[in-house]
């Protein structure tokens, strides 16, 4: 690449993206009108297919044994491939892939202008959804699209619906302008919510048509807050099951047998407390702990002083509740490099306008144990399981089933892209670019980076502060949408000139 980038006599508010020519000449893309674009795409068709999308209750096959038959898998790739195909993007390709026993994956591929390289970025999101959940506001439910401001409500909007909406928006508007872009290819998968399970099998039997990127855009991660492009560093892995604790064939009268028979929840909680603290939350087994990179103790340092008080504050406390920890950078340090357990669901308990004086004969709960980035997933569950199941007190009937995923650590920031990311962070919110780790897992993210490891990651994503993506009230900032759309045709351009 001749010359420096940014070009230094480039306004700030114009300069977010430069692309090379063929020649080796550069120019701004007019960020202005780039937004322009982005905002009337979004408003114009994207928010209206979104809220077709929010009202399809197509849950990943974890939660919807039965998805193939119901078929809302099929409405909501139907909804968006048919988007897809009407978009003027040359030269574009739009593929819904199916294989039985599998969901489907939607593959786009878009050539690149003659005069960038041969290259190529792959695209990434998912359009499968969380279950239902509990607690949503008067007004609000997970299939019920509500725009209230600049908020839409309902499940899986913003995880992770409108990624193939913003992906091809971002290279219509270079298309748009005449600005060059390297060949792109877009993924839209249907199981990540699974753990992407059917994944590895279309990554492999596309290997030769993906090729080989030099960049992945993820749209499917997390933001702070919603006046920064925020750019994710690490992903956790995670270790999630059932545990079953049976002590009885039978409930009997919890007068007759307390004292004689063990409660099955009491062998359930002595099993968890070997391997967390209970009184400090912190888990007890090293194996699951890694050493924590000096650059991401320094970023988590940084994201406590952008965010401040809301490192805590993103969180709907009730009053008087306290965090696990008052330094904000060991907080988030907590919830992006460090083993944590929750328990999110449970069986063998009823209602408490059922339950009667009975001992029940068995207790299962669903363990969810978040991983560093780094550690082994196959390991911790070989180790939670050993944990879990030896020597159980009374010799009470114990099992542990469950999965694994990895975790994703990035790899070294090139000085392109990070400048990129800053540049278009400062076009289109007005201030730079904020790298943070994520506590959750995007287990695609581990793949690809073992199978391109040359490749770098723009990872990024609107959930923010109060969205609560798998909870109840999930909503999609509307004005970060549009807002990571245009940051994702910035970095587009910017890649066609990056150094090789």
């Amino acid at each position: 690449m001749a010359g420096d980038y940014p070009p230094k006599d480039l306004p700030c508010a114009r300069m977010a993206c430069v692309e090379a020519t063929g020649r080796g000449s550069f120019r701004a893309v007019d960020a202005n009108k780039l937004q322009d674009f982005v905002d009337a795409r979004w408003a114009e068709e994207i928010v209206p297919r979104l809220v077709e999308y929010i009202r399809i209750p197509n849950k990943s096959p974890l939660f919807d044994s039965k998805w193939a038959e119901n078929g809302y898998m099929d409405q909501a790739v139907a909804l968006i491939e048919g988007w897809c195909r009407k978009q003027p993007i040359q030269g574009m390709t739009v593929e819904v892939l199916r294989t039985s026993g599998r969901t489907p994956l939607i593959f786009i591929d878009v050539p690149g202008h003659p005069d960038a390289p041969d290259d190529c970025v792959l695209l990434y999101g998912h359009l499968d959804k969380q279950p239902e959940m509990t607690g949503w506001r008067e007004g609000l439910g997970p299939w019920e699209p509500v725009i209230e401001g600049d908020k839409l409500y309902g499940r899986g909007g913003a995880d992770d619906g409108y990624a193939a909406f913003g992906a091809l928006t971002a290279i219509a508007a270079l298309q748009a302008q005449g600005v060059p872009h390297t060949r792109c290819v877009v993924l839209i998968e249907a199981s990540e919510e699974s753990g992407s399970p059917d994944l590895p099998y279309y990554i492999e039997a596309l290997g030769d048509r993906i090729g080989t990127p030099s960049l992945v855009v993820c749209l499917d991660s997390g933001c702070g807050d919603y006046e920064h492009l925020w750019c994710t560093t690490s992903l956790r892995g995670l270790v999630v099951g059932n545990l079953s604790v049976d002590v009885l064939r039978e409930g009997v009268h919890s007068g007759e047998a307390s004292g004689v028979v063990a409660s099955s929840f009491r062998v359930a909680r002595t099993l968890l407390s070997r391997l967390e603290d209970e009184t400090t939350g912190e888990v007890r087994l090293p194996a699951l702990f890694a050493e924590i990179p000096a650059q991401r103790r320094e970023q988590a340092a940084g994201v406590a002083e952008v965010l401040g008080d809301e490192v805590v504050g993103a969180y709907p406390f009730l009053p008087g509740v306290q965090p696990m920890a008052t330094d904000r950078t060991e907080l988030v340090l907590n919830r992006t490099w460090r083993p944590m357990l929750s328990i999110t669901g449970a069986d063998g308990m009823p209602p408490l306008a059922n339950a009667g004086n009975v001992l029940r004969p068995g207790t299962a709960l669903k363990v969810s144990l978040r991983l560093p980035p780094t550690v082994e997933p196959q390991a911790a569950l070989r180790l939670v399981k050993e944990t879990l199941e030896q020597d159980p007190p009374y010799g009470a009937k114990v099992s542990f089933e469950g999965e694994s995923a990895g975790g994703w650590n990035a790899p070294p920031l090139a000085g392109w892209l990070e400048a990129a990311l800053d540049a278009a962070s400062q076009a289109t919110f007005g201030r730079g670019a904020v790298h943070m780790g994520e506590g959750g897992s995007i287990p695609f993210m581990g793949m690809l980076g073992e199978k391109f490891p040359e490749a770098q990651f723009m990872i990024t994503g609107v959930l923010g502060p109060a969205s609560n993506a798998h909870g109840p009230n999930e909503f999609l900032h509307l004005p970060t949408g549009k807002k990571v759309t245009a940051c994702v045709a910035h970095v587009l351009a910017a890649h066609v000139g990056r150094p090789r």
